[in-house]
Parts: structure tokens; sequence; C-alpha cells
């Protein structure tokens, strides 16, 4: 170690240090010589300064105050003698005086704004003020480079922590007194070790404090130099403090890089390291504010600048702490998309390089490409052309772009549709008729239409579409027949239902540049079924809605006409598309409720529902059979009766539909196989316990068991055979005794060894346990399965009273038969009045007047004398009273009413009328001449009076409704009054 004089401690060097430095600090304050070691521990690390090549410099005060340098040769095994001239022209470039505090009692005045500055350690400043600039580089010059370097207060009422461009400018432009008045008392004595520019390095070495200004351009002060106050080294509260400050800065500079790259040098402290420069160190490295630095700077205390130091250095730990953790997590993030990134590269990389896979906009292309091929012989050239021009649209979009995924959706739709596909039909009418009757009992019509239109194609070669739409109330089996008309036609099927539709969009699909925007139900059908040719159900035609985005049934007159649908445009696709092949089968329930515009393009086909006798077919040969296979029940282990069907849909559903009867024939295959089940379930109960007795015990329980179950199939059904019961008993019974007289040896062997006796008895009691008990559904039972009845009948008289007829209406549900009752309130002379209830629209209210009319005209024709429509008050009411009811179909019926009333003649038993009448009594035509002819044979009716106009639809009926009806058909009221109240 070589002593060498007059030597500057630093020139612009920054020194780094490192945490093996820390433990050489504890070692300098319990060891006399603690120097070699800190050194040595450095040496052992391999520590070395690149900016020194491998020298290291320490500034150190000597005990009676002489100027001394110490330089210590630290070096590596890759010292060359190229670094050994570098670090002797350093040392020569660096000199120090240590100035002595009777040589330095008036400085010039360097305001540091940022934080103090702390003895022994580098700061660079700049100074902006030229007269202070010049007058440093002069003492420079005159071997005095030493001036004071104090804080620069803050302005008043600002927060201290908050640094803006405003407050730093304002801090260097202030001069003289004004900058007097701002600097804090307390500062340090610092060597000019450097001037480059404005750029001054100083190098801290002891505390001063200001006493006067002397000048003020520039600012020149007195200054008192300060000493530590005296404190015992021993004492273990300020040797426990310093330890705790240092073991502290170790794990700060350990695990905060930030203050582990940026610290400086604290060579003045390595020579003679104290207890008040731990002190320095701890505050000058920290991230304190400059107030509390400066606040460490002030104090001479040596214990109570520990404290600061200490809390300054703990909450740095603190922030090293956060610092960490979130370094950890912000670099477990990027690595984990770095690493995410690298292996999809490399897979991409892997697969071109195997040629799997192409790059993305490529591969999206290939596969339009390869999915458009087969169909371009089929597809339309304006198809086409759209399609080429999208993609190559798609290769110069970026793929981020919101346009690549418009571009690329649009493309997925376009080639997905089936352009020119079409599948192959099924001319074969008689196959066509045949799947028609498996599915669907009756719907003469309908079937017919089909076959019609598959005959049609037969002999043209091809099949062109059709719009038909099925009317007719819930439950006849519209929605159903579109299914089996599909299949008879070896078409697709697709359904979709526009009940409550609201939105155009559903019909014709968004523009593409919506968010979200989606092709309407058509094309999106066409790519299910994946042919040109389906057959597409529109269900619930008569329910669609109108809301505010547009009015749905004016969007399917396009979709619906066959002179317009060859070229449907979709919004989204914007192609024209052939659905002139499509096969259309709309439902409704009311054909009134259909806009006349839609109505207009389609072929109503009227579905009236079904008369007793088809539905007892339909629930004989289609209902039954499919619920008994549902519920997992033979044909032999039930039986329902022709009397409990019919009492079952007289009682119970007499809906014009058949899917109530459905519900309850469901219903009571559901109850017998709940039988069924705990019928077998008592039986493996009886078996099991047998099975634990001895065998002549178990012969005797299989006897009872017998019993029992005999006993309980009497109480379920009529139909049990109870003699295969009988047999088993009386045989088990011959079995037991023989048993009981025999030896116990030989009963034993009987039991273990078997004899044609005991196999006798096991083929009995098999067949006794196998015996199938028929469960029977009768009229008396039908109660139990399905409740009490719902309906009852419709005829409320047997012979009709005077005043009442009986009428015929149409309602959603089928045909009903109602009564329309007249009485008299009061009679006298100006009482001639007609008061109207049961809840009657406006039609039937016209023709209650209408009624009344004429009825007067007709009385004065027949009884002159009669005066009983001039003086009496009459009261007419059509039951149900909470039914709505409307319609121009009453009219004859409010006659014949009246008539009765006044004449005091009861008309004759089962007749039945509907029609209109005119104020000159002509009977006009009316609608649902099927479904009313269905009700008057539900309720007994053999007389039946129509208009002449229904004649043609009468004749059309079939034979199994009209049998037994007598019918009239006219077009006069006097005819219907000469049938009414004729004497025959």
């Amino acid at each position: 170690m070589l002593k060498l004089l007059a030597s500057s401690c630093f020139q612009s060097r920054i020194q780094h240090l490192t945490p093996s430095i820390i433990p050489g600090l504890r070692a300098a304050t319990e060891s006399t010589p603690p120097l070699l070691r800190v050194l040595s521990s450095l040496r052992g690390l391999g520590w070395k300064n690149p900016n020194l090549g491998g020298r290291v410099f320490f500034c150190s005060d000597s005990s009676d105050g002489s100027e001394q340098v110490v330089e210590v040769e630290a070096k590596t095994a890759e010292s060359e003698s190229e670094t050994d001239e570098a670090e002797a022209k350093a040392s020569s470039a660096i000199v120090s005086t240590n100035p002595r505090p009777e040589d330095y009692l008036t400085v010039l005045a360097l305001p540091l704004p940022h934080r103090p500055l702390f003895p022994g350690f580098y700061m660079p400043i700049y100074v902006k003020d030229p007269k202070l600039l010049a007058a440093l580089q002069e003492s420079r010059k005159r071997q005095a480079p030493y001036a004071g370097a104090f804080l620069i207060k803050d302005e008043p009422d600002t927060d201290p922590s908050i640094v803006s461009a405003e407050t730093e400018k304002n801090v260097y432009d202030l001069r003289g007194k004004e900058l007097f008045n701002r600097l804090h008392e307390v500062g340090t004595l610092a060597q000019i070790s450097s001037i480059q520019g404005d750029q001054v390095i100083l190098i801290g070495h002891r505390r001063l404090r200001i006493t006067e200004m002397v000048s003020e351009d520039p600012l020149t002060v007195k200054v008192d130099h300060l000493k530590d106050k005296p404190y015992n080294k021993d004492d273990d509260v300020i040797k426990a403090t310093s330890f705790e400050v240092i073991s502290t800065l170790r794990d700060v500079l350990k695990s905060s890089s930030l203050w582990r790259d940026h610290v400086q040098t604290y060579t003045q402290h390595i020579g003679d390291f104290t207890i008040p420069k731990i002190a320095d160190f701890g505050a000058a490295i920290s991230g304190g504010n400059k107030l509390q630095c400066q606040k460490v700077l002030e104090e001479l205390d040596v214990y109570k600048r520990l404290k600061l130091t200490l809390e300054l250095v703990k909450k740095e730990m603190e922030i090293s702490k956060i610092q960490e953790s979130i370094a950890k997590a912000i670099e477990e993030k990027i690595n984990s998309e770095q690493r995410r990134y690298l292996l999809n590269e490399q897979l991409k990389a892997i697969k071109k390089e195997l040629g799997l896979e192409t790059d993305d906009k490529t591969a999206l292309t290939e596969k339009f490409r390869e999915r458009i091929e087969p169909k371009r012989e089929k597809c339309p050239p304006h198809v086409l052309q759209v399609i080429d021009e999208e993609l190559t649209k798609l290769q110069l979009l970026e793929a981020s772009s919101s346009e690549f995924n418009v571009t690329r959706n649009y493309l997925d739709w376009l080639t997905a549709l089936p352009w020119g596909d079409y599948s192959d039909e099924n001319f074969d009418v008689i196959r066509a008729e045949k799947i028609l009757d498996e599915d669907h009992y009756g719907l003469t019509d309908v079937k017919e239409r089909i076959l019609e239109f598959i005959a049609v194609g037969k002999l043209r070669g091809l099949s062109q579409g059709k719009i038909i739409c099925l009317s007719g109330p819930p439950g006849v089996g519209k929605t159903s027949i579109g299914r089996s008309i599909a299949r008879a036609l070896n078409r697709k099927f697709f359904r979709f239902s526009v009940g409550g539709l609201a939105d155009v969009a559903e019909i014709k699909g968004h523009r593409r540049t919506y968010v979200g925007a989606m092709p309407g139900k058509m094309v999106q059908c066409l790519k299910n079924v994946g042919t040109a040719n389906p057959l597409v159900l529109i269900d619930e035609i008569d329910k669609l809605g109108r809301g505010h985005a547009g009015d749905p049934a004016s969007a399917l007159l396009e979709l619906l006409d066959p002179e317009q649908n060859a070229n449907f445009l979709d919004h989204y696709l914007d192609v024209p598309i052939d659905l002139s092949k499509v096969l259309f089968v709309c439902t409704a329930n009311v054909v009134e409720n259909i806009p006349n515009p839609l109505l207009d393009r389609m072929e109503v086909i009227s579905i009236a529902g079904y008369i007793t006798d088809e539905k007892m077919h339909i629930a004989r040969d289609y209902l039954e059979k499919s619920t008994r296979e549902a519920c997992g029940i033979k044909p032999e282990q039930v039986e329902v009766t022709h009397s409990a069907l019919l009492s079952l849909i007289e009682n119970y559903c007499r809906e014009a539909g058949v899917r109530n009867l459905q519900k309850h024939i469901e219903k009571i295959y559901r109850k017998i196989a709940l039988k069924l089940v705990r019928q077998g379930a008592t039986d493996e109960l009886d078996v099991a316990s047998g099975q634990l007795l001895e065998p002549h015990e178990a012969k005797v329980i299989e006897v009872e068991s017998g019993q029992n179950k005999a006993d309980r199939s009497d109480k379920i059904s009529e139909s049990v055979e109870v003699s295969s019961t009988e047999q088993v008993s009386d045989s088990s019974g011959e079995v037991d005794t023989v048993q009981t007289d025999l030896p116990a040896d030989q009963t034993q062997n009987t039991a273990d060894e078997p004899t044609d006796l005991k196999g006798e008895n096991q083929i009995e009691e098999s067949e006794a346990t196998k015996t199938v008990e028929k469960v029977l559904v009768d009229e008396v039972s039908l109660t139990d399965f399905v409740g009490k009845p719902v309906f009852h009948a419709e005829r409320i008289y047997d012979q009709t009273p005077v005043g009442v007829v009986m009428g015929l209406a149409w309602t959603a549900m089928g045909g009903s038969t109602l009564y329309i009752e007249t009485t008299h309130v009061e009679q006298g002379e100006g009482k001639a009045a007609l008061h109207i209830t049961g809840q009657l629209g406006e039609v039937m209210k016209e023709s209650a007047q209408i009624a009344h009319t004429v009825s007067r005209a007709i009385l004065r024709d027949k009884e002159p004398e009669n005066p009983f429509f001039a003086i009496t008050k009459l009261h007419l009411h059509v039951p149900a009273g909470a039914t709505p009811k409307d319609g121009p179909s009453a009219g004859c019926t409010m006659i014949t009413s009246l008539l009765s009333l006044a004449m005091k003649k009861p008309v004759k038993k089962d007749l039945a009328m509907t029609g209109e009448v005119t104020l000159t009594g002509k009977i006009l035509p009316i609608g649902g001449v099927k479904e009313k002819t269905i009700a008057a044979r539900r309720s007994e009716v053999k007389t039946i009076i129509f208009p002449s106009a229904n004649r043609r639809d009468f004749d059309e009926l079939a034979s199994n409704v009209k049998e037994g009806l007598d019918v009239h058909f006219v077009d006069d009221y006097l005819q219907i009054y000469n049938l009414a109240f004729s004497d025959d």
C-alpha cells in the first residue's frame, strides 16, 4: 500500500458499489485496520471498476488534519501495462487539498435545487448564473477550488414532493438577496472537481452553517464549520442502531438494482469508517425527499442522525420490495407472452417447412377456393365474379383489420351455399301416398294436392316450387304433415316459425357492415340443408308481428312470390339467389289474419278438423301405438276398450285437433306403466323372500303369493288368469303332503337331489310367476286414469222449448253448436223493444236488429191479428255469456227464435240451422261447412239447414261426415219457416 501526497480524490468519475461492500462496512466498524478487510473481500469477489482499470482511490482525513491520499493497488489477473499507464495519468489528474476550517470562512454559495450534498459524495450541478460560473473558474485557478453547497427552500404553500418545470425554472432565476433568503442555513463545503461548460462536479467535505451574506453578485457568504456532537462509540444503543442501518443498506443494495447501479463511491468514509459517516452514507443513497435528507444533514447529534437515516433506509427497503414484486409480475407476464409467441412462430415455421400450412391469409384463400371449386360449373357467373373479387380483396387486407373479418365471414357464407345442388326427388306416386297414409289419417285434400304436385313433376321431369298454406285449428297435424311431405318427396326439411317475428332482418338479413351481421333465415336454411330445393315449413304465418324494425309480412312477399323468388336478394349476401325450386308450406290457424297481398301468393288448403270416427282411427292406429312404445309397454299387457276411447274423445277431448287426445292417452299409459312396475317390484320381493326359506316352506309362500297376486289383480283388471295360480296351489299342496310324510333323512335328500316331481313343480311355479296380468281400461275405470269428464253434452234441452233454437257456429278450435234464446220481459202499449246480451260483436248485434225487423214482417203475414212484437219488450240472449261471439251466420236462427216465442210454437226436435238473412228474407252463404257439420253430429242433430249456396261445400265432404244427416238447402227464410214450424 502506497501513500501519495497532494492528489485529488476523484475527478469526474463515479464509482459503483456492489452488495459485497456492505459486509466490509460492518467489519470496518469492528476492527482497527478495516480497509484491508474490505479490499480483500472485494478482491475475493473479483470486483473491479471498469472506469478506473482495477484501482480504487480513497480520500481520507488524517487525525492531525494533514492532507494525504491513499492509493491502494488492487490489481487483477487481467491487469496489463496499458492499464497501469492509464491509472497513472488518472491519479496525477486528481488533486486534493483537504481544507482547513480557518482557510474557508468566506465561500461562494452554490444553490442545490433537488437534494443536499453529503460529505464524501459527488454531485453534478448546472450553474446558470454566468457571474457565479466565472467566479468558480477563477477560484479553481487560484488553487482554492472550494465553495458552499446549500439546498434551496421551497416556496411557501407548495408541496415539496411535487416538482414542475416552472418551479425548476424559477429556482435557476434566483439572484442575490432573494437567493440568500431561500437557502437553507446548513450546507456542505464542496470541492470543485471539474467544470465542463455549465456543469460543475462537486465533492462534499464537511458541514457548514451560513452566518451572514458578504456580497450579492455572485452570492458570497460567511460560514461556520460544524462538527458532530461528542458521542460514546461503545454505547450499545448507538452500536445496535448503526448495525441495523448497515444491515438494511446491505439488503437494499442486494434487492434494488436501481441503487446498486447508481450509488456513488463513498471514498472518504472507507479509510476511516465511523458511525457518523454511516448515517450520512445511508441518507445519501436513500430515496427520501430533499427535506428529509436536509434534516439528516442538519442533525449534529449522532444518535438522532442514525435514527433518521434508519427510517429512510427502512422505507427504501419497503419500496425495493414493492419494486421487486412489480418487476417479477411483469417479467413473468412478458416471459409467458414471449414464450407463447416464440412457440407459435416455431410452429408456423415447422408447418411451413413440412408443407402442412402456410400463413393465415393464404390458408383461408385456399380453403375458400377448394370449397367453391366443385360448384364452379353449377354456380351462377355473377356469384363467381363476386367470390373472385372478394378473394383478391382478402389477400390485400391486413389480418388485424376489421374489414378482414367482414370479408372472411362474407366469403364463408358465399362458398358454403349449395349453388346449383339439388336433391334427387322421388316422383313415385304410390310410394308417396303410402308414406302420407302411414303418418296421417284422413286429410284427403292435403294428400291429393301433394300427389298432384308429384304427378306434374313426373310428367315434366322436374319440379317447380309452390307455396301451400295449410289452415286449420291447432292439433290437426299441419306442422307434422310438412315432415311427411318432405319424406314423400325425398326433399330436405327445414322449419322456422315466424310467430311474433317483428324484425325484417330475420328474413332479408342485415347489411354486412353492421356488427354481428347475419344473413336471413332463408340463406341459413340453404346452408344447413345443403340443397337448393328443400321443403321449407314457415310455421304460424298468421301470427307475424310488426315492430320498429319493419314489417316482416311485407318482406315475405318477395320470398313467397313464384315470380320474384327466382332472384331473391338477401341484404347480407347482396347477390340474387334462386328459390324457385323450393317448396314452401305455410301453416296458419286463422287465414283472415294473413295480409291479403301475402295470402294472394299462397294456395290455401283448409284442414277443418276430425270427427269422432276419425279421432278413433287416429287414436287406435297412431297415437296409442306410438305412446305404448314410448312408455315401454307390450301390447299384451294393456287393453283400452272402444268405449273408453269413445268416452275419452266425447267427454275429455272435443277439440278439432288430436293434440289434447294424445296428452290424455299418454297420461293413461304413464299410470299403467307405474302399476306394472309396482306389481313387478312386489313379485320380485315375494320371490326373494321365498328363496330365504326351506323348499317346502317356499312352496307355501308361493301359493299365498299367487293368491295375493290374484287378489291384487282382481282390483286392477277383470281379465286376470287365475286358473294357473290355482293349479300351482293344488300341485304345491300335494308336494307339501309328500314331503311331510317322508323321514327327515329322505326329506334332506329330496331337498338336495332333483326329482321328477320337483321338476314338475318348478315348471308350474315358473308358469305362475310368468303369468301376464293385463290392465284393462274401460269406460268405468277411465276416471281413475284421467279424472272426471271435462265436457258435457252440448245439448241443454232434449226438446227445445218455445223461443229456443239451436244454431251452428265456427270457432278457431273447430265447430260448435250454440243456442239462441228469446223471452219477453213485459207487454203493453209502447213497450216494444229488443234487449241483446251474450257478449255479441257488432255484426251479430246488427243481425239481431235485422232478425227483429224480418220476424215482425213474417208474423204480420202469417198471423195478422197477432200484435206480439208491437206490445212486447223482448230479451235475446246467446249463451255462454263469457265467450265473445261475432259473425254473419246467426240471422236465420235469431228470426226462428223470435217467431217461436211470438207464435208460442217450439221448433222441431233435433234441428239446427245456420245462415245470414237480408231484410227481404234472402239467405246468404256462410263458411265453415265441415266444422259446423261435425259439431252437429257431435250434438246428435239429425236435421241441418244450410244456405243453397253452400251445397257444393257440403257435397265435397267425406261420406262418413255426411252419413245419417238430413240436410236442407234454402235460399229464402219462408223455406226455413216451413221446415221449423210444420206439423209433420
